[in-house]
C-alpha cells in the first residue's frame, strides 16, 4: 500500500473508477458524499456520509486524507477553499470557481483567443431583447447546470414567458448549425508535462452523451487545433490532474469551445480499454505526484452509455473479446440515469 491517502469528494461512477485505478495503483481512497447510495463506496477503502456544509464531517474527512480531488465540480468553492487551507485540493479550487461560471469560463476562453459560441450575460427580460440578434438561442444557468438542466431553448422573444421571473444570471448563446462535438482529454502534471488524448468523437440524445469513438471523424486541422487548444487552457490554468474541454464544430468546420470540465469525463472511458494508461490513472498519477507513465494508445474503440432499465438486458449477457462491460452498480434505477457503459474495441 502507497503511503498516500486521497480524498475524493463525490461518489458517482467517476468516483468508482478513481477508486479503482487509486487501488491499481496502491493508493488508499476514503470517499465523502452526500448520496448515502453513491456506489463509489463498493470501491473506496472508506466511505463518509455527510452534506458539505457538515463542518465536523468535512474536518473528518481532511483529517484522515492527504490530498483531496473531487469528481464533479458543482462543490461549494468556498468549502473547497477551506478544505484547501489544510490539505492540498487539486484541480485548484481557484480553477472551479472560474469553471463552476459560464461567464467567468468563457471570457477566460476568449481572452486566450479560442472562440465559442456567440453569446451574452443575460440578468432580465430586457437584457435577453438587447440581446436579439443570439436567437435562435439557448438560455443557460449562469452556474450549476449539466446534462442539459438549467436549459431553455429560445427561438424568438415570444419565447419569453410572460411570468418568467430571472431568479438567476444566465448566458445567452446562439444557436449553431451543428456538424458534431467532440472532447479532448489532457492530463497535466505538477512539473508541467502533458499528455493530451486525442479528441473524441460523442452523440448526445436528449443533452446526455450516449455515444463515444475514436478516431473522431475529423480534418487533421481541427485534431491538432483542438488538442492545443486544450494545451493552452490547462498551461494558464495551472492546472494539475485531468480536464476535458467539450468542443461544437459547426457546418463550416469552425472550432467552438463549448465548455470545460475539471475532472475526468464520461466521454473518456473508453480511455480504460483504448489506451495502456487510463484518464483515472493519469488523474490518480498527478494529483498525488507518482512517477509518470508514459501514456499511448493501444486500439480505436466506441463507448455506449446504458440509461437507466437498458442496464438489465446488459447484466446476464455475454460479452465478445473485444466487448467490456461496466455495471456502476447503483442501487437505483432512474430514466435517462447513466447505470453503466460498454466499451467495443475496433481494429
Amino acid at each position: 500500500m502507497s503511503d498516500i491517502t486521497l480524498g475524493i469528494i463525490g461518489s458517482g461512477q467517476l468516483g468508482s473508477l478513481l477508486c479503482q485505478a487509486a487501488k491499481k495503483l496502491k493508493v488508499k481512497t476514503i470517499v465523502i458524499s452526500d448520496d448515502e447510495q453513491g456506489p463509489a463506496q463498493n470501491y473506496a477503502d472508506q466511505f463518509i456520509f455527510s452534506k458539505y456544509d457538515n463542518k465536523d464531517k468535512i474536518r473528518e474527512f481532511v483529517g484522515k486524507v492527504d490530498i483531496v480531488t473531487y469528481e464533479f465540480e458543482n462543490i461549494p468553492v468556498e468549502i473547497l477553499k477551506q478544505i484547501n487551507k489544510e490539505k492540498k485540493v487539486l484541480p485548484k479550487p481557484d480553477i472551479n470557481q472560474v469553471i463552476q461560471n459560464r461567464k467567468l469560463e468563457k471570457t477566460f476562453v476568449n481572452d486566450l483567443g479560442i472562440k465559442t459560441t456567440d453569446w451574452a450575460f443575460i440578468k432580465s427580460a430586457d437584457d435577453v431583447k438587447k440581446n436579439a440578434k443570439l436567437l435562435p438561442g439557448i438560455l443557460k444557468t449562469n452556474t450549476l447546470g449539466y446534462d442539459g438542466y438549467g436549459q431553455f431553448v429560445l427561438n424568438s422573444l415570444a419565447d419569453i414567458k410572460k411570468d418568467w421571473c430571472f431568479t438567476a444570471d444566465y448566458i445567452l448563446e446562439k444557436k449553431i448549425d451543428l456538424k458534431k462535438e467532440i472532447s479532448v482529454m489532457i492530463v497535466r502534471f505538477s512539473n508541467g508535462e502533458t499528455y493530451v488524448y486525442e479528441p473524441i468523437e460523442n452523440v448526445h440524445k436528449d443533452q446526455i452523451l450516449k455515444h463515444s469513438k475514436i478516431p473522431a471523424d475529423i480534418s487533421s486541422e481541427i485534431f491538432q487545433e483542438a488538442q492545443s487548444n486544450a494545451k493552452l487552457i490547462a498551461e494558464k490554468l495551472g492546472y494539475i490532474g485531468v480536464m476535458c474541454v467539450e468542443y461544437f464544430i459547426d457546418q463550416n468546420d469552425n472550432l467552438l469551445t463549448n465548455e470545460i470540465a475539471p475532472r475526468v469525463h464520461n466521454s473518456g472511458h473508453l480511455t480504460i480499454n483504448a489506451f495502456n494508461v487510463s484518464q483515472f490513472e493519469n488523474h490518480i498519477r498527478a494529483v498525488c505526484d507518482l512517477k509518470i507513465k508514459p501514456t499511448k494508445k493501444i486500439v480505436n474503440a466506441e463507448m455506449n452509455n446504458i440509461l437507466g432499465d437498458e442496464i438489465e438486458k446488459f447484466k446476464n449477457k455475454s460479452f465478445k473479446d473485444n466487448e467490456f462491460f461496466f455495471d456502476y452498480k447503483k442501487k437505483e434505477i432512474k430514466d435517462k440515469r447513466k447505470m453503466g457503459h460498454l466499451t467495443i474495441l475496433k481494429s
